[in-house]
């Protein structure tokens, strides 16, 4: 017995001795840590109102492979973010902030936490993540990036970081889907390299190839490229990057190439400040400047961000996302609506106009899949706020996208507008008709000329909506939507025009997010909700309402 409680002693102090590792403290706020080898993961413990460490991973040369920014817990765990090792044998961190404040750097909680694993636990743990909308597994995500449509699927990347659930460490993490609806996770697409971080772009497809432009962000913004053969899964950086450069903005990115038929060349549209730059080229490689827009045209209360230009029918459709400066506060998605030749577009309506895509406070980085079957313009959005995204009430992950729609047009007076349509596939998820909401379903509101609707739960939590049709106006209230504290910015009441009369309402509840729709596509509204409980109760005055269960 004594040998047997000896041998279980000696297990047990080995078993502590390989769970807590052992740092190289080098000064007040300096250390190194070396890696465990054979595992295929160190598992990196985050503490997110930390200050960031500077990581700089070495390999058994000490040629240093790559650099990231990680807040490494200093008392407490708030989740684990894996990095890969592959050949990595030595970490070199160092802390920043205050010492004083926090302690000796060889006490810190991350050195008794971190582990080393062949495997990464994505398991959902999150009770706000969302049913049937895209969400990363882990980390942080915001811009949708590069998506395309290619041999029966839909391809969509997005600003990620992997190794914690706020902005930082900008790469593109990448999804694939055969319905729109069901997404399958794949390998990092893009890492950052020495030319920057890997902020947003786009691809397209050329014959067999997908060439992916993207913004190299280091201590200026460039645009480079990169080629995949195999259908978008890896790509191939180009040795001539940059292949766009300027020195005349700071904010310089974004890039959005498309062939254009009737030119039969490819054009690229990118953001520059507060404007819009748009270039030719014959092979993707040598870029001509053609011309700029934006000049005093729409809103200009923030930069401009993520553009998209595409034709719909006869005209074609300049979309611009700007932060801050949208119609509630923070960012938002607004587009123009002319005519372009290959080298200028020009705008139909007076500079003054001003067009938002959606009135919610949700719906950001707003662009379209490349390469869309049927001639669709399907379009997908970054479903949170530059105001509060880094801290919404989740930490396995923050961010998901909007549900997919297509873009069509309609006038209203003299003016033509962008229609928003759930995309056909949102169909398929329609079950049973259900009598009361759940935390994911899609209610169809018939409506008459003064309707509301009033979303509950048995917390008291509730989300009121109204349809006014003399004032043809429909807002949504979310200032007693449930968890509210995160941000002063969160509690609002959003308001949009209809453009006429709204016939039918459809909403698209998905636990911490409403969507609605006027079933015509005159008017969308996206905004995020995190009741304590999901809304399980309906009123409606002046209308009446259908549920049905989402199938997933």
């Amino acid at each position: 017995m004594k040998r047997v409680l000896l041998t279980l002693t000696v297990l047990l102090a080995v078993t502590l001795m390989e769970a807590q590792v052992t740092p190289i403290v080098l000064g007040d706020s300096h250390a190194m840590l070396k890696m465990m080898q054979g595992k295929k993961f160190v598992l990196l413990p985050v503490q997110e109102a930390e200050d960031i460490a500077s990581i700089a991973v070495l390999d058994n040369s000490n040629n240093m492979v790559q650099r990231l920014n990680v807040k490494l817990a200093i008392d407490r765990v708030d989740y684990y973010v894996p990095y890969e090792l592959k050949g990595a044998a030595l970490l070199d961190i160092e802390f920043h902030g205050d010492r004083r404040q926090k302690g000796a750097v060889g006490e810190f909680v991350c050195w008794k936490e971190i582990e080393f694993s062949d495997t990464f636990d994505t398991t959902n743990r999150e009770r706000f993540r969302p049913v049937y909308h895209h969400t990363p597994l882990y980390g942080w995500m915001n811009d949708p990036n590069g998506m395309f449509f290619k041999d029966g699927t839909w391809h969509l990347y997005y600003q990620w970081n992997p190794y914690g659930s706020q902005w930082e460490n900008m790469h593109w993490g990448h999804s694939t889907s055969r319905d729109l609806i069901h997404w399958e996770t794949h390998p990092i697409a893009l890492e950052p390299d020495w030319l920057g971080s890997i902020f947003s772009g786009s691809c397209v497809t050329n014959g067999d190839e997908v060439v992916a432009f993207y913004t190299s962000a280091g201590m200026h913004q460039t645009q480079s490229m990169a080629v995949s053969k195999d259908g978008g899964r890896t790509f191939e950086k180009y040795s001539g990057n940059p292949v766009l450069t300027t020195s005349d903005v700071p904010d310089f990115r974004d890039p959005r190439p498309f062939w254009n038929e009737d030119i039969k060349a490819w054009n690229l549209i990118l953001a520059a400040g507060q404007e819009m730059r748009i270039y030719s080229s014959k092979d993707l490689k040598e870029w001509k400047y053609e011309s700029s827009f934006g000049k005093g045209y729409g809103n200009h209360s923030g930069v401009w961000e993520c553009p998209d230009l595409f034709k719909i029918n006869n005209k074609w459709v300049l979309i611009c996302n700007i932060n801050p400066g949208g119609p509630f506060g923070g960012s938002a998605t607004q587009y123009f609506v002319g005519q372009f030749d290959g080298h200028k577009f020009t705008c139909e309506s007076m500079p003054k106009v001003t067009k938002w895509m959606d009135y919610g406070k949700d719906h950001y980085a707003t662009v379209s899949f490349y390469n869309a079957p049927e001639n669709r313009r399907v379009v997908m959005a970054w479903m949170s706020n530059w105001q509060y995204a880094n801290h919404v009430p989740t930490k396995q992950y923050r961010s998901g996208n909007s549900i997919p729609r297509d873009l069509g047009l309609f006038t209203c007076g003299e003016e033509t507008y962008v229609s928003v349509v759930p995309s056909k596939e949102m169909l398929t998820l329609r079950g049973a008709k259900v009598k009361k909401p759940t935390e994911a379903c899609e209610i169809i509101i018939d409506t008459k000329s003064m309707t509301e609707i009033v979303l509950s739960n048995s917390k008291g939590e509730q989300v009121t909506m109204v349809y006014d049709a003399q004032k043809q106006t429909f807002s949504m209230d979310r200032t007693k939507s449930g968890k509210l504290s995160f941000s002063e910015a969160f509690p609002c009441v959003t308001t949009a025009p209809t453009y006429g009369t709204i016939k039918q309402l459809r909403l698209f509840i998905d636990r911490c997010s409403i969507e609605a729709f006027d079933a015509e596509g005159k008017m969308s509204m996206t905004n995020l909700v995190f009741p304590s409980e999901p809304y399980t109760n309906i009123k409606i005055k002046g209308g009446k309402a259908t549920i049905y269960e989402i199938k997933y």
